[in-house]
């Protein structure tokens, strides 16, 4: 499942990456040598087992010393991911390490990031010089002129530190194009990784389907799951970060739950709030309190979306400006885009929630990206156009000096928006 999204996102070739699980008795399953990574089996996973036996008719991968040599030196780690996303592939041949304070999530996802001299891959020396790094409590190393391996609780939290430090150099790359990459402060970093105020829990007696809003709850429920896989699918954010919410009626509305992988959300798992209270047993995303001002204060808003779109963050971590004017799709359905402070959306509600007043977007310095719509499908269709016209605009960037919309243009699409 794991190897499945690796290649199928592009961050693996059909000979290239391997990733590993040990299990409580501490036999190593690791993917095997020379096999398609792109059709993958559960049962061609080679089982190796404390005392050097394996189990199966294929070979481990050749790179197994180092994923035996990282869960020996680090004991609280049960799974390995090794493989060669072309941005992290960048910082490995130019001999850099992303800096993961570009965004809190990065940061708290990733820690520092270590860096492996080169050695010969699959031998002994790749091997020590890789557990030296996570011994020092690396959890995501830089592999010199080779690429990456990180280390997890379990697969899924070993891969949500590799996808997140992939987004994190695609980030830095595309936003190179330009100028300087602002770096968070560590108090800021600090700051972003307390604890985040949260809501009260509704009465037994309401649930979500007897809340009287009026709206087919369940039919909003499986949209919001449609767009939400979409949006992972196309890498707008990664597998625990992006939150979504939709209105139902009034106060209330339904909110994606705090860190549950996007890819396989179910309708289920979207959290109702109501009241200023919370279905029962749940945990809605951190930003649940910004979407219950922003539908307090906009009651023409039914759907929020954040996200992390790369070419978007590109401009929310160089603070350049983000030019809508430069297509008529883009100007009409964003009109212009203001960069607000880092911090803004967790020091002040209302001050945040106020922005989306006069505009449908906004970015946050070294964040994220918010956009509004009054409903899910045109707010999701905004998000899409943000990191569309973002990607042209850095490609446009290579090519020579980016040409306005005349202002008598511009008037004129001004008279589209709603």
């Amino acid at each position: 499942m794991i190897m499945e999204r690796i290649y199928g996102y592009g961050m693996t070739t059909t000979s290239g990456g391997n990733l590993s699980v040990k299990d409580r008795e501490g036999n190593i399953w690791i993917t095997p040598g020379s096999l398609d990574k792109g059709s993958l089996k559960a049962d061609q996973m080679v089982c190796v087992k404390p005392d050097g036996t394996r189990e199966g008719p294929l070979a481990p991968s050749s790179e197994f010393p180092f994923h035996q040599s990282v869960y020996t030196c680090r004991p609280d780690l049960h799974s390995v991911i090794h493989a060669h996303p072309p941005a992290l592939a960048s910082f490995s041949i130019t001999g850099r390490i992303p800096d993961t304070a570009i965004l809190p999530q990065v940061r708290t996802v990733c820690g520092e990031i270590g860096f492996a001299p080169y050695a010969i891959p699959g031998s002994r020396e790749l091997a020590d010089i890789i557990a030296a790094m996570f011994r020092k409590g690396h959890n995501a190393v830089i592999m010199e002129n080779h690429s990456v391996v990180v280390g997890g609780n379990d697969i899924l939290d070993a891969f949500r530190r590799f996808e997140t430090l992939d987004f994190c150099a695609r980030i830095h790359i595309h936003a190179r194009s330009l100028g300087e990459v602002n770096l968070l402060s560590e108090e800021d970093l600090k700051s972003e990784a307390g604890e985040f105020p949260g809501l009260p829990e509704l009465p037994e007696d309401l649930s979500p389907r007897d809340s009287g809003s009026g709206t087919d709850e369940a039919a909003v429920r499986e949209t919001m799951c449609v767009l939400i896989r979409r949006a992972y699918d196309q890498m707008l954010f990664t597998s625990t970060q992006g939150t979504f919410s939709a209105r139902l009626s009034g106060d209330s509305f339904l909110i994606t739950p705090y860190g549950l992988d996007r890819k396989y959300l179910e309708a289920e798992d979207l959290v109702f709030v109501a009241g200023g209270r919370k279905e029962k047993n749940k945990t809605p995303s951190r930003s649940v309190l910004l979407h219950k001002a922003v539908y307090e204060r906009n009651k023409s808003i039914n759907a929020v979306m954040i996200a992390h779109p790369p070419h978007v963050m590109a401009y929310s971590v160089t603070g350049k400006t983000f030019n809508t004017r430069v297509m008529p799709e883009s100007y009409v359905f964003l009109k212009d885009v203001p960069l607000m402070p880092f911090g803004l959306r967790r020091r002040d509600y209302a001050q945040t929630a106020a922005v989306f007043d006069d505009h449908p977007a906004a970015l946050i310095a070294n964040d994220c990206i918010i956009v509004t719509g009054n409903n899910l499908v045109g707010c999701f269709d905004r998000l899409e156009i943000t990191e569309y016209i973002a990607h042209s605009l850095l490609w446009a960037e290579q090519l020579g000096s980016i040409r306005e919309l005349p202002e008598k243009d511009l008037k004129v699409l001004r008279g589209f928006w709603k």
